[in-house]
C-alpha cells in the first residue's frame, strides 16, 4: 500500500515543479509585508540620533527603506517599536533603545514610532507596532537599562532563566504590563496594528522557574497545558483590550512556523505547540487575534505542508507566512532565489492571506535579485489590505461627483467628493483606478494607480507620457479593509 505521505509528497513536488515556472496572476487583496528590525541596528538605524544632523539622517533612512518599499508596492510595514524591555517611542513605561543614540534611556530628538506612523501612511502603507513579549534581555543588557528596567520596576513579574530574564507568563499581572505597553502604542499612535512577537516561552524551557506560580495556579493541569493556557490568556487578554480602544487595530502574532505535526508531515520535534506552549490554532478558532505571520524560515516539506496546515486551520483569520529571505545571503544560508518564488507561489495558489519577509535589509538590498523579481513580477501592481470582515464588513459610501481635469500635458487632477462610513471614529482612505476603457475594471490590479489617499483629489502622473490612461474611478476603503462600490467614471479628453 502506498503511504500517505508519500502521496502528498508526489503532489507537493508537482506543484514545485508546475509553480516554479512563473508567478501567478496577482491578486488584488494581498498582504504584502516586510519586518524592519531595529535590535542592533540590523535593519534601522545606521545612525546615532546625537545631534540635530544625526537626526536627519536617522530620518533619512528610514525614509529610504519605505520609498523602496512602496516602489515595489509593498503595502505593510512592522516596525519594531519594542525590543527587550526598551522600546521605539515616547513612553511613560520603558526606556528608549539604545540603537537610536547610543545610550539606553537617552531621547533621540523626535518619536521614531510616529514618524513611521507618519511615513508609512504618506506611502498607502499600514504600519504595524511590533512589539517583542516575553524576553528581557541577558544581564548585561537588563543592567544597562539601570533604574528604568522593569526587572526592577516589577520584579515579582521577572524570572532569570539560562543568563536571560524573562517576564513570567505564569503571573497574572504579566499581562497587564504588556497590555499597558500596548495601551499606550494603541491610545498615542494611529497604528494599523500591533504585532507580537516571542509571544511564548523560552525554546524547550523544561526547567523554567515557574513552579511556584504552577503550584498556585495549575488547578489540576498539566504543567505542559498550564503554560499554553498563560500563552493564551495573556494573548485574549491584550486581544479583548484593543478591541475596546480601537477596534480596527489588527492583533497579531509571529509563532514558530510550524504548529505540530500534521497528518501529512511531521515537524521533526520543533513545533509551537509542544516546544515553546503556544497553541496558535486554539488561538484561531476563539478569535482572539486577526493575523498570524507564522515564522516559516524553510525549504522544501518542511515550508508547503506547514503552510496548507496553517490555512485549513484560519478560522478565516488571515495567515501570512513569513519568508526567510535572509537565508538568499551566502553567509546565511545561501537559498537559491527561485525557492522564495514557489513560496510565494504557493502561498497565492491556495489563498493564503499573503506573505511577509524576513528581514527587510535583504529585499532592499536586492539579494539575488529579489527586489527586482518582487518590483517587476510578483508585486509589479498594487495590492489592497486583506478585508477584517469579522470585525467590520459594512463599506462605505461610494465618492461622488468625480472630475477628472487636465493641468498639464499628461498631468489629470481628479477630485471628489467624500465617502462616509458606519464608524464614525474613522475617515475613509481612496483607491484611483484608471483605464483606457469603460467601464473601468476595479477587479484588476494592474487598473490600480494609487492606494491609501487621504484627501479628496488626486493628481494622476504616469510614469512615461504614453502610458497616460483616460478613464478613472474612485473607492473608497474603510479601516477594516471594506472597498466601496465605485463612483461614476469620469474621463479625460
Amino acid at each position: 500500500m502506498i503511504n500517505i505521505n508519500c502521496i502528498y509528497l508526489l503532489i507537493v513536488f508537482s506543484f514545485l515543479i508546475l509553480f516554479n515556472l512563473s508567478a501567478q496572476p496577482a491578486p488584488k487583496y494581498e498582504v504584502r509585508a516586510a519586518w524592519i528590525t531595529a535590535v542592533y541596528g540590523l535593519d534601522w538605524p545606521r545612525t546615532k540620533a546625537t545631534t540635530p544632523a544625526g537626526i536627519q539622517k536617522q530620518k533619512e533612512e528610514l525614509v529610504e527603506i519605505l520609498d523602496k518599499l512602496k516602489e515595489a508596492n509593498f503595502n505593510t510595514v512592522l516596525f519594531q517599536a519594542r525590543t527587550r524591555g526598551d522600546v521605539l517611542y515616547k513612553s511613560d513605561i520603558e526606556p528608549y533603545n539604545s540603537i537610536l543614540t547610543g545610550k539606553s534611556g537617552k531621547d533621540p530628538g523626535y518619536d521614531p514610532l510616529a514618524f513611521a506612523v507618519e511615513e508609512c501612511h504618506k506611502r498607502g502603507m499600514e504600519c504595524h507596532a511590533w512589539m517583542v513579549t516575553i524576553p528581557l534581555g541577558g544581564r548585561k543588557h537588563v543592567a544597562s537599562l539601570g533604574k528604568q528596567s522593569v526587572t526592577r520596576r516589577q520584579p515579582k513579574i521577572c524570572v532569570p532563566y539560562k543568563r536571560e530574564y524573562f517576564l513570567n507568563p505564569g503571573n497574572p499581572k504579566t499581562k497587564e504590563y504588556l497590555m499597558s505597553l500596548v495601551k499606550e502604542v494603541v491610545e498615542r499612535y494611529d497604528v494599523d496594528g500591533v504585532h507580537f512577537d516571542y509571544l511564548r516561552y523560552p525554546e524547550r524551557a523544561f526547567r523554567f522557574p515557574d513552579s511556584y506560580d504552577y503550584r498556585k495556579y495549575g488547578n489540576g493541569r498539566s504543567l505542559d497545558q498550564w503554560r499554553r493556557d498563560n500563552i493564551t490568556e495573556i494573548l485574549r487578554y491584550i486581544y479583548k483590550g484593543v478591541k475596546q480602544l480601537k477596534l480596527w487595530v489588527k492583533v497579531s502574532t509571529c509563532p514558530v512556523g510550524k504548529y505540530r505535526d500534521t497528518s501529512r508531515y511531521s515537524s521533526k520535534g520543533w513545533n509551537a505547540f509542544h516546544v515553546v506552549y503556544q497553541d496558535v490554532q486554539g488561538w484561531l478558532g476563539e478569535g482572539i487575534l486577526d493575523q498570524i505571520y507564522p515564522m516559516m524560515y524553510f525549504r522544501g516539506n518542511a515550508f508547503y505542508p506547514f503552510a496548507l496546515d496553517w490555512q485549513e486551520q484560519s478560522n478565516g483569520r488571515h495567515v501570512v507566512p513569513g519568508l526567510g529571505v535572509y537565508f538568499l545571503h551566502p553567509s546565511e544560508g545561501d537559498w537559491s532565489l527561485d525557492e522564495i518564488q514557489r513560496q510565494i507561489n504557493f502561498i497565492r495558489n491556495h489563498h493564503l492571506a499573503g506573505e511577509a519577509h524576513y528581514r527587510v535589509k535583504f529585499v532592499t538590498d536586492n539579494t539575488q535579485n529579489l527586489y527586482d523579481i518582487l518590483q517587476n513580477d510578483f508585486y509589479a501592481y498594487p495590492a489592497l489590505q486583506p478585508p477584517m470582515t469579522w470585525a467590520d464588513s459594512i463599506a462605505p459610501s461610494a465618492p461622488s461627483e468625480l472630475k477628472a481635469e487636465q493641468i498639464s500635458e499628461g498631468y489629470t487632477r481628479l477630485h471628489w467628493k467624500a465617502s462616509t462610513d458606519n464608524d464614525k471614529q474613522n475617515t475613509p482612505t481612496y483607491v484611483v483606478y484608471a483605464s483606457d476603457e469603460l467601464p473601468v475594471d476595479t477587479q484588476n490590479p494592474a487598473n490600480i494607480v494609487a492606494t491609501g489617499i487621504r484627501e479628496t483629489e488626486y493628481i494622476y502622473a504616469p510614469i512615461l507620457p504614453w502610458t497616460t490612461r483616460r478613464h478613472f474611478v474612485v473607492t473608497a476603503i474603510d479601516r477594516y479593509g471594506n472597498e466601496s462600490e465605485p463612483s461614476a467614471p469620469a474621463s479625460r479628453y
